[in-house]
């Protein structure tokens, strides 16, 4: 037996329903549509119900719009800096993660709330502008760790 040899077999396939096609083909003249109307004439639209309230009329909106390209940043304020790290000490995300601060695979974002009191020399994605100047005026330095979107929060 070769591949061209296969058959459906005997009433496995159906002949395809020609309707429309006047009485000659077999299902009346009016192809099982009823007598006139719109729905004689006319597919119905898209997600129409029967006239009952469509399901995208149906659900609550949700207001405004997600952007898909946020960032998501792992926040961090100065006083909780203050409060957990000595002065002159370096802070990595890793120490950040470690000292319960932050969670870990996000980029950090070090935020101006709050006040510090002690230099600290932080490494991180990113810094709020206010964030920066306090660090600045307490000796301290920030230093913007990566390449790429994390850059332009300065």
């Amino acid at each position: 037996m070769k591949l061209h040899h296969l058959r459906p077999s005997p009433g496995g396939r159906r002949k395809r329903k020609r309707v429309g096609r006047g009485r000659a083909a077999g299902q009346g003249k009016t192809a099982g549509r009823g007598t006139k109307g719109y729905l004689a004439r006319h597919n119905k639209r898209t997600g129409f119900e029967g006239g009952q309230m469509p399901l995208t009329r149906r659900v609550p909106k949700k207001p405004g719009f997600t952007n898909r390209n946020r960032e998501e940043f792992a926040v961090v304020n100065l006083d909780a800096l203050a409060a957990k790290f000595k002065a002159n000490q370096t802070v990595t995300p890793e120490a950040l993660v470690e000292a319960g601060l932050i969670r870990p695979r996000l980029p950090v974002k070090v935020l101006g709330g709050g006040e510090i009191d002690r230099p600290l020399n932080i490494q991180a994605h990113a810094f709020t502008r206010t964030a920066r100047q306090k660090l600045e005026q307490a000796g301290g330095s920030a230093e913007v760790l990566g390449e790429g979107p994390q850059k332009r929060a300065e």
